[in-house]
């Protein structure tokens, strides 16, 4: 069984490439492009490009932007679930510097009406699913919901704590098998549930026995791993459950490419994770991180958000695996 249900936005993006990102009251000339993103949709769309049965569970709004989500997702053979809404499909401002940094500002539309019901009723794939993967672009109710009921049918449960504004309580938390926040993110979670402050920028230079102390605050029972961008990524695990590692926590350096545009970069490591834990569940978590690594690097040297995600055949051809 290598289904994974993805449940989570669909945003039709607007991207503006400049030289630097713009600060306040400037005005930046910029290349102008629109496409399909969205933390859900991106992560959807890597999924099945990394070879998994997919499932996308979403809202969309009966408009040109639900349209694209139909076509797309029939285009990548991903089993679309959506709830349609009045309101219009989600969308995103991106602005992507020279050096590939972004900054991004949505609007939530048809993705603030994802309901709780409409997750619920999606038992006959909830019940075969391998892995469902959750992140915070949807109301936290309906998170809850697809995680609960992930929990409930035997599934591998992941929350990707994005984007960092968005709350998390430890209901949450605790439906997570694995969480996957970034450096921004598990700053903001360890203050908010461990009661220590830390300076995002400084996650990547702490000690590795310092890091998963604080991940096992964090999420006693579970799997974290911390993405860090171009210094890699870290992995915690439970000290009883290893998910096949050696280690109970390690660091795994970045593959190095030729970033064009990291904005679903986060997107794509999370939904290849999903897939390779769906195709390989009794592989050793470190193999998994390692596609996944890889995974989202490639992704990187494309412009965009879902279209830029590679396909297996991709990764094997420049990684060897």
């Amino acid at each position: 069984m290598s289904r994974v249900v993805v449940v989570g936005s669909f945003n039709v993006d607007h991207v503006w490439a400049t030289a630097t990102l713009p600060n306040p009251g400037e005005t930046l000339a910029g290349r102008y492009s629109t496409g399909p993103g969205g933390k859900g949709f991106n992560q959807a769309v890597a999924c099945a490009r990394a070879g998994a049965d997919t499932c996308f569970v979403c809202a969309l709004g009966d408009d040109p932007g639900g349209d694209l989500a139909r076509s797309l997702a029939a285009d990548d053979g991903i089993d679309l679930r959506a709830l349609r809404c009045d309101a219009p499909t989600g969308t995103a401002g991106i602005y992507v510097d020279g050096e590939g940094r972004n900054s991004i500002v949505i609007g939530a539309g048809a993705n603030g009406e994802l309901s709780t019901p409409h997750v619920e009723g999606q038992t006959d794939v909830l019940g075969r699913a391998a892995v469902v993967l959750a992140q915070l672009e949807s109301p936290c109710e309906a998170v809850i919901a697809a995680l609960r009921a992930g929990r409930a049918q035997g599934a591998t449960t992941m929350l990707n704590p994005a984007p960092a504004n968005a709350a998390t309580t430890r209901e949450l938390l605790a439906l997570a098998d694995i969480i996957t926040p970034n450096e921004t993110e598990f700053a903001g979670m360890v203050t908010r549930h461990v009661g220590e402050r830390i300076d995002g920028d400084a996650i990547a230079a702490l000690d590795q026995a310092r890091l998963h102390a604080l991940c096992r605050e964090l999420l006693p029972a579970g799997t974290v791993v911390v993405t860090l961008g171009a210094s890699g990524c870290f992995v915690s695990h439970a000290e009883e459950a290893r998910r096949g590692d050696d280690k109970a926590f390690h660091r795994l350096a970045a593959e190095q490419v030729r970033p064009i545009d990291t904005t679903g970069a986060g997107d794509a490591f999370n939904g290849a994770l999903a897939a390779a834990l769906a195709r390989a569940p009794d592989a050793a978590f470190a193999a998994h991180l390692r596609f996944a690594s890889r995974y989202a690097a490639l992704s990187t040297e494309h412009e965009g958000a879902a279209l830029a995600m590679p396909r297996h055949g991709d990764v094997i051809a420049r990684f060897g695996s």
